[in-house]
């Protein structure tokens, strides 16, 4: 008679023991980010309560702080992103009408948070899975713009209703756009060719992962995500400590406050050409809502950054026509202003 042995690294009761460990220990930790911050300046060589030590205390405070709540926010979702796979993704959109598709196509997007990256090799999985091109554009739109670590960190630093409004109408903006973009009918103007691409069916992979299986992709979530933007997010959180020690208040009012209108498309047109992801515009974020900045204006910024950075157009060139890139930004462009100008007058 024989046994099997689990690998000790495989056991799913070392790591679930693992996991209350590190949370526990995560916890205590946290509690003493801004005790230690207060500490640190306290021991510099600043002046007390001065622009230079308001902005040390903020970029001490804030750097663990994020990348803390990234670690743990990229493990839990990168768990729940076991569960959807491209293949599945392209699989459940595969067929999809509009209307009812570009809803379930931004709903996804959330969970699978494709970066810029990959958006030619999903673009062209998705037209050979047969999916209609506004589908598709609300997917690709949703997926930088509405991830689990934009919302996870929006909720922890800046509050509940700045994250739920932020998905509400990113959602909104990713569902409408692709079906004002599906209705135009603009297939033509794919690269000619994605265009001759013969859709074909799409084969699921068989799900046998174990919760094991799923606990590592977390863990490898973690290393891939947190070791590529960890210098975004540091470089984020100087700006915003510039921000928060610098930058007055009544002038930051005055050029993002609600009551200058043209402060939300100045916003947009300041956002599209610079490069960020998520994780590290969030502190910038922070800092401006800290100061007096209108909310419609910083979510307008915010999801002009993420959603329509330059770098991005560049990649989607390769599938795309320029009067396709066009339409693209001409759409998703309005929907932006019209939240920011929304919100500028419900919260003024």
């Amino acid at each position: 008679m024989t046994s099997h042995t689990v690998p000790l690294k495989r056991s799913p009761g070392i790591w679930l023991g693992g996991i209350v460990i590190a949370v526990a220990a995560w916890f205590a930790l946290y509690r003493q980010l801004q005790p230690f911050s207060r500490w640190a300046v306290a021991h510099m060589p600043v002046a007390p309560g001065g622009a230079l030590a308001s902005s040390i205390e903020f970029f001490v405070y804030d750097t663990p702080k994020v990348l803390m709540l990234l670690t743990i926010v990229v493990f839990a979702m990168g768990v729940v992103r076991s569960f959807f796979s491209p293949e599945r993704t392209r699989a459940i959109l595969a067929g999809r009408r509009e209307g009812l598709g570009n809803v379930a196509a931004a709903g996804l997007g959330i969970f699978t948070p494709f970066c810029s990256c990959s958006a030619v090799p999903l673009f062209v999985g998705f037209v050979s899975a047969g999916v209609p091109l506004g589908v598709t554009f609300s997917f690709l739109i949703a997926a930088p713009m509405i991830n689990e670590v934009a919302l996870g960190l929006l909720f922890a630093l800046v509050g509940w209703r700045v994250a739920l409004t932020y998905l509400a109408f990113g959602l909104t903006i990713a569902i409408v756009s692709g079906w004002i973009i599906g209705r135009l009918h603009l297939e033509g103007w794919l690269q000619p060719w994605v265009r001759n691409i013969r859709a074909s069916a799409v084969e699921l992979q068989p799900e046998d992962m174990n919760w094991v299986d799923r606990f590592e992709a977390g863990w490898e979530a973690v290393k891939e995500i947190v070791g590529k933007v960890w210098y975004w997010i540091i470089a984020g959180i100087a700006v915003g400590a510039f921000i928060h020690g610098y930058v007055p208040a009544a002038l930051l009012a005055r050029i993002m406050g609600a009551d200058a209108w043209w402060s939300v498309p100045a916003a947009v047109l300041v956002g599209i050409p610079m490069y960020s992801n998520a994780a590290g515009i969030i502190p910038v974020v922070e800092a401006l809502l800290g100061k007096g900045a209108a909310l419609g204006t910083v979510l307008a910024f915010m999801m002009s950054v993420i959603a329509l950075s330059f770098p991005e157009m560049i990649i989607l060139r390769k599938v795309l026509s320029v009067k396709l890139i066009a339409v693209f930004i001409a759409v998703v462009a309005s929907g932006i202003l019209a939240v920011g100008f929304l919100f500028n007058l419900l919260f003024s």
